[in-house]
């Protein structure tokens, strides 16, 4: 049994669970939860001790002397239909009222607005006001529709609020104060000295998060409760101090329409505008500057900082140049999948923490049930664990651990039991990584979207969010392939040197930010992966790659791929026809027919068709080729055709025959890992340093074999 780097959530009232899952679990920290506390027995056990502080709630006593000073949103009401010349709409008609509250300050109600949606053009502001919670419009044009943009107070903290529905919290609800004000400032680190002082026992402060959650609107229908969820949105972050701020610093003013967008909002999946950019930069440069000096008062107290890579972090940005201005000594990511390994295991300068899931929750994230009747909490942990072992073998962390409440783990011995093998498995990896790396492809991927490296490895949620959007499912294939990952933006296209990659993936929809949208239009982007493709690259897209309409190619880098998209523009044209060469794949590898893909060059081959149409292209383009994929979704049996792809010729790693059983060769430690993706029981071979080596497996398993 091997001992330290797991991280384990510990509760008052259950001191013997707590001390004894400890040494089970070969935990070295306990900490505590939300909701949780620490008594003087755990305190005082010899473990080290992660403290957990949410820095902008639980001051609800300061927050009623100062309600201007919690934190708001915009919200949209409507859109409602005009029967005659006036309007009334009710504004919190739409919303969840125990979390939102009106701002009728004057300071508020001039940024918002009133629209007429069927033209798209917005009310004069004498032509509408404001009463009791309601906006009454003159001169309305019989049915059309019209909204109000509108700032609110948000009352109920989003994440406590999530608390009380899932794990029956009572008491006060929790609100959220913010720091752009500077009594909230001076107020804040006041408690953050006098909160060190009383905590002497603390090793690590552990921020969930900083000063911003993630955006998460409520409705007031139970039938869609979860009006609007996005984890890299930027909603949560305005309040009039902060808008004028901005006007001054940035010479315009920023509307609300700027953020509500038609009722969209500015989601992750869309392309940032450049009010949005701006907007981002404008909000992070201020959490830096003021995380700094909170965690400045945690390092005075000879304690190290933590950040929850989660909940209110947003602002945070560990993938901008100047996250380590924070000062932040651990960076903690909660994970389900392998892409979340990776967007954690990247950030530089940090200790790299994950927590595992199931969180210690009666229910999960998707409202099954885990740790309750029902629940099998040790198959979820084992289903969540394939993902994040093959991505830890490409890139392993520092710790590990749990977080929630440890009382619920009784009756659950299997969890128990799970968890102590996934705590020594992962202590296992972490050996062969010191004694040398695995071995990978001489493959440096770039992974092309609007976004680049400020959204690496992330989209705007967990895989389970965000399973619709092509790319999800790619960057879960890549964090565990062999090959070195970067992610790189249209802009880096015109600015960067392209010659360091072998190949470029772009992957989306048209219009998304995966795809690209409008940045495509820009000539020297489609002109400069055009030289770099005939120079020797391979170009990978899939679904709708480089898509944008309004241009000869509707597929911009359809010269290198050797098909285009046709949404009916050619129904009269001629398309050449071809003879599928029918590449063998593994089974149960699918490409789906996606309307509309024909070829531009008799030379492209068609590796694979369905329906008559081509799902699997490559073409030759100068000393390089395009590949296209009709689309992704994640599976043992594509992860093996995705690895062939980028494997050059005349490279080769050992390999299973079996498609459903990934290999990892350490040649350091002379040990090769064998991983079941499956659900079945599997037997695979492989020749590893010119030997047969072969492993039986039982479902999800894997095994680590000497050479």
């Amino acid at each position: 049994m091997k001992q330290g780097n797991f991280t384990l959530p510990g509760e008052a009232g259950y001191e013997k669970l707590t001390l004894d899952l400890a040494k089970k679990w070969g935990a070295d920290v306990i900490r505590d939860s939300d909701g949780t506390k620490l008594s003087k027995d755990i305190l005082d056990a010899g473990y080290q001790i992660y403290s957990t502080i949410c820095v902008i709630r639980d001051h609800n006593e300061w927050a009623r002397q100062h309600p201007d000073c919690q934190q708001e949103s915009f919200l949209m009401a409507g859109p409602a239909a005009a029967e005659g010349a006036e309007l009334k709409i009710h504004l919190l008609d739409q919303f969840y009222t125990e979390q939102f509250q009106i701002n009728e300050s004057a300071d508020s109600v001039k940024y918002w607005q009133v629209f007429d949606r069927t033209a798209e053009a917005e009310v004069p502001t004498g032509q509408w006001d404001y009463a009791d919670g309601t906006v009454t419009i003159r001169g309305c044009t019989p049915w059309h529709e019209y909204t109000v943009n509108f700032l609110a107070y948000r009352i109920w903290e989003e994440i406590s609020m999530y608390n009380y529905v899932t794990n029956s919290w009572t008491g006060e609800h929790l609100m959220q104060i913010d720091p752009r004000y500077s009594e909230t400032q001076e107020y804040m680190l006041d408690w953050m000295d006098r909160w060190c002082k009383e905590h002497p026992q603390t090793d690590v402060v552990r921020f969930t998060s900083l000063f911003y959650n993630f955006v998460w609107i409520w409705g007031s229908d139970a039938r869609c409760r979860n009006l609007f969820t996005d984890w890299a949105s930027y909603d949560f972050t305005v309040s009039p101090l902060a808008l004028d701020q901005f006007e001054q610093e940035y010479g315009y003013r920023m509307t609300s329409e700027d953020f509500i967008n038609q009722g969209k909002l500015h989601v992750t999946h869309m392309p940032p505008t450049q009010h949005k950019r701006d907007w981002m930069e404008f909000i992070h440069r201020f959490v830096v500057s003021f995380g700094r000096k909170l965690i400045d008062i945690v390092h005075q107290y000879g304690k190290k900082a933590y950040v929850f890579y989660d909940d209110s972090w947003v602002g945070l940005e560990p993938y901008s140049e100047d996250f380590g201005e924070f000062g932040f000594d651990g960076l903690i990511k909660c994970v389900f999948s392998g892409y979340e390994v990776r967007l954690c295991a990247n950030v530089p300068g940090v200790t790299h923490e994950l927590r595992l899931h199931p969180y210690l929750f009666p229910v999960g994230l998707g409202g099954a049930p885990t740790f309750m009747e029902g629940g099998r909490p040790a198959l979820d942990a084992q289903r969540y664990w394939i993902h994040i072992r093959r991505a830890l073998l490409q890139q392993c962390t520092d710790r590990i651990g749990l977080g929630g409440y440890l009382h619920l783990t009784l009756g659950f011995e299997e969890f128990n039991d799970r968890i102590e093998q996934i705590a020594d498995e992962f202590r296992t990896i972490q050996e062969l990584h010191a004694e040398g790396e695995p071995e990978r492809l001489p493959v440096h991927v770039a992974v092309l979207h609007a976004w680049g490296k400020i959204r690496s490895w992330s989209l705007s949620g967990h895989f389970h969010e965000t399973y619709m959007h092509t790319l999800i499912h790619v960057n879960e294939a890549l964090a565990g392939l062999p090959v070195e990952v970067s992610f790189i933006s249209l802009d880096d296209v015109k600015n960067q040197d392209l010659s360091r990659y072998q190949v470029i993936i772009n992957a989306g929809r048209e219009g998304d930010a995966w795809s690209g949208g409008d940045g495509w239009k820009d000539p020297e982007v489609v002109s400069n992966l055009l030289s770099w493709t005939a120079a020797g690259g391979t170009f990978i897209g899939i679904n709708e790659p480089s898509a944008v309409e309004g241009t000869t190619h509707r597929f911009r880098m359809a010269p290198v791929l050797g098909v285009d998209l046709d949404r009916g523009e050619k129904v009269c044209h001629g398309k050449f026809t071809f003879t599928s060469e029918e590449t063998v794949l593994p089974e149960d590898c699918e490409f789906p027919a996606k309307a509309g893909i024909y070829l531009t060059d008799p030379e492209t081959r068609v590796l694979r068709a369905v329906d008559g149409a081509p799902v699997y292209t490559e073409h030759k383009f100068g000393k390089g080729r395009g590949v296209y994929l009709s689309d992704y979704s994640w599976t043992p049996a594509s992860l093996r055709v995705l690895q062939q792809i980028l494997t050059p010729e005349g490279c080769e790693l050992p390999a299973s025959d079996n498609p459903e059983v990934e290999t990892v060769w350490f040649p350091a430690s002379r040990t090769v890992v064998f991983l079941n993706n499956s659900e079945k029981n599997q037997h695979a071979e492989a020749v590893v340093d010119g030997k047969k080596v072969a492993a039986d497996l039982a479902p999800l398993a894997d095994q680590y074999i000497k050479i």
